[in-house]
């Protein structure tokens, strides 16, 4: 099955672990102690991890070390960057708007009413 980075970030669980390994290189063992799901499970994540690229595992002796490798995350972060651009340029023109709105509002209500008086008229017998 082919991988990638989007489908290895859609879970929490290697969301966290990307989020451990980020700051230092753990064993199987440690990444696994912070976790209240089984260690296949943990395995299972580590190998979606490694697949998508984003760490490597590497056996020294009888332990197995995990180091983050987050250069792949650049794909999802230009993915995203599209629509913050996209987002940002609609959300300028709103506050554009919504300010020529208050100023309007603000402009009638500060200017003199323009009431219109009205002179009833009598029947006079």
């Amino acid at each position: 099955m082919r991988r990638d980075v989007f489908q290895a970030i859609a879970d929490p669980n290697r969301r966290a672990i990307l989020g451990l390994l980020a700051g230092q290189k753990l064993t199987l063992n440690s990444v696994a102690a912070n976790f209240d799901i089984s260690r296949p499970a943990i395995s299972k994540h580590i190998r979606i991890l490694a697949e998508c690229g984003l760490i490597t595992v590497q056996q020294h002796g009888r332990e197995r070390y995990c180091e983050a490798k987050l250069g792949k995350l650049r794909e999802v972060s230009d993915w995203v960057e599209q629509y913050r651009k996209m987002w940002t340029t609609k959300l300028d023109a709103l506050g554009a708007y919504l300010d020529r709105v208050q100023a309007k509002e603000k402009k009638q209500k500060n200017s003199p009413s323009k009431k219109k008086k009205h002179v009833g008229k009598r029947k006079i017998s």
